[in-house]
């Protein structure tokens, strides 16, 4: 169910609860605990502080290049009161990559916590330290317009397969349509306590903090380490919801850390960025059967996620379809679908209203009555987003199952990740002449594997050339070189037959 007098924006979501439970725990981050009020006492200041540092000039955009400090939620929460867009920078990416990121937004300001590289960013750049923050004074803050429904909440950018990183803008009705059906649905209230991992770069990342921050809930933020030992992170912090990618199960699954009732504080559990096995999903259940399971599926452009499914708590009732994984269930409500050849399309109150660049909205939309869009035209509330992924009935009469995509992109621990990116990167490096690059299976998750051609030096050579312009998991885990890439009669890149050479099983997708 959703709440039709849901507040209208993401700052709005935060605000009612620091009114209901100033003295609850907001946050948990870095040896920090702070309760609402205290949190909204530093967003307040900071976004003071950026606007007397603006010259009092209502900010456009900011970056936020931050990571798992108070001055990063701090930091969200006070673009926001300054009726702004957020736009995260990677602490990890490449100084290139942040750098392109803030040229195409135009950013007027980047606000930074030490964590990343500011240098090349083009536009101020304001840098705290958490100390810093917790000493920062300003005058209050004044002749802010706050933001309305149809200016932008956050603008992302995701893999292009042009080989540059395309900006996704969510509006904050867009937000607000996601957030009055999930906060009721996740049934929280103060003291429950959500996980934060995922980096703010990663749309989750919304759904943890204002899922949280709507319900008075605490929003608990792991270190690095305790990313990579799931299950002792939420025991050690009593932790009542989950949210990350399946792959984390795998990796707790690989140091033997899934025991049967190891969890017993989680009350609700979401998957989401990547395909969530029955395998997973039953391992997940036997460690924490105390906690609701849920699939959820959404591309950026549809506000986080658009379906879900829950698995019922008798593991005799869950479904079973043939590619092994747990469903995708059903639309959020008012949100509508068209399969066009299997490929799922939607539109609705969640849809964002089309790309940075409207050079990015051919091919990615249909019109109302499903024929092709004209790209020349921008995108109405009517016209349907075309996701890419293929879907399928599960079974039960209402819920679909993935079923793959229908282009070359693919999901590398959550991320989106466009295979023509990464190759158009490799072929951009000196020596190489031409690239292709497959995703290979791994225990942890799904990896990359590339072949290039051309003499560029060694694969280790091209792997620290490509992390100077990709981020981490962008970058090949493998590198081969060949004498020519195997085509197919048509003159193209022959992906099966690659695929075999390279070791990668069954049919690349």
């Amino acid at each position: 169910m959703s709440t039709p007098d849901a507040p209208p924006t993401l700052y709005d979501w935060f605000a009612a609860s620091a009114a209901a439970h100033p003295g609850r725990t907001a946050l948990e981050t870095g040896g920090t605990t702070l309760d609402y009020a205290e949190l909204a006492g530093l967003a307040e200041t900071l976004a003071a502080h950026l606007h007397q540092r603006l010259s009092g000039q209502p900010p456009f955009r900011i970056g936020l290049l931050a990571a798992r400090t108070t001055v990063a939620y701090a930091g969200y929460l006070a673009v926001q009161r300054l009726g702004a867009t957020v736009v995260p920078l990677g602490p990890s990416f490449p100084a290139a990559r942040n750098a392109t990121i803030a040229r195409t937004a135009r950013l007027d300001a980047v606000l930074a916590d030490g964590t990343g590289p500011t240098d090349r960013l083009g536009v101020p750049v304001f840098t705290l330290t958490d100390p810093e923050l917790r000493r920062l004074t300003a005058p209050p803050l004044s002749g802010v317009r706050p933001a309305g429904p149809d200016d932008l909440a956050y603008l992302l950018f995701t893999s292009g397969s042009t080989g540059a990183p395309k900006g996704v803008p969510v509006t904050h009705r867009n937000i607000r349509a996601y957030l009055a059906h999930v906060v009721p649905r996740c049934a929280a209230g103060p003291g429950d306590r959500f996980s934060q991992t995922f980096d703010l770069t990663f749309d989750p990342s919304v759904h943890d903090m204002f899922t949280a921050w709507g319900s008075g809930a605490t929003l608990v933020v792991p270190t690095r380490d305790e990313i990579l030992t799931p299950v002792r992170f939420v025991t050690a912090r009593a932790l009542t919801h989950w949210n990350s990618v399946p792959s984390v199960i795998s990796l707790a699954q690989r140091f033997r850390a899934l025991r049967p009732d190891s969890m017993p504080t989680l009350r609700s559990s979401m998957f989401c960025g990547e395909p969530l096995t029955l395998q997973q999903a039953a391992a997940w259940q036997r460690a924490a059967p105390g906690s609701r399971l849920e699939n959820a599926y959404g591309p950026t452009e549809l506000a986080v996620t658009c379906t879900a499914y829950r698995l019922p708590a008798d593991r005799a009732d869950w479904p079973s379809p043939a590619n092994g994984t747990v469903p995708i269930g059903t639309l959020h409500p008012g949100m509508e679908l068209r399969l066009q050849e299997d490929e799922l399309c939607v539109r609705g109150p969640q849809r964002f209203p089309g790309y940075l660049d409207p050079a990015h909205n051919a091919g990615r939309f249909l019109a109302p009555d499903g024929g092709p869009y004209d790209p020349a035209v921008p995108p109405t509330d009517a016209h349907w987003y075309r996701t890419g992924d293929r879907v399928g009935p599960a079974g039960d009469g209402r819920s679909l199952v993935h079923l793959g995509r229908a282009d070359q992109q693919v999901q590398v621990h959550g991320y989106r990740v466009e295979l023509g990116e990464v190759e158009a990167a490799l072929r951009a490096l000196p020596g190489v002449r031409d690239a292709a690059v497959l995703p290979l299976a791994t225990p942890g998750g799904l990896e990359l594997t590339a072949a290039y051609t051309g003499a560029p030096g060694t694969a280790d050579d091209l792997r620290a050339a490509l992390r100077d312009r990709l981020p981490g998991y962008m970058v090949p885990a493998t590198l081969t070189g060949l004498e020519t890439l195997p085509l197919n009669p048509n003159g193209k890149t022959d992906r099966a037959a690659l695929g075999e050479l390279l070791g990668v099983p069954g049919r690349p997708s």
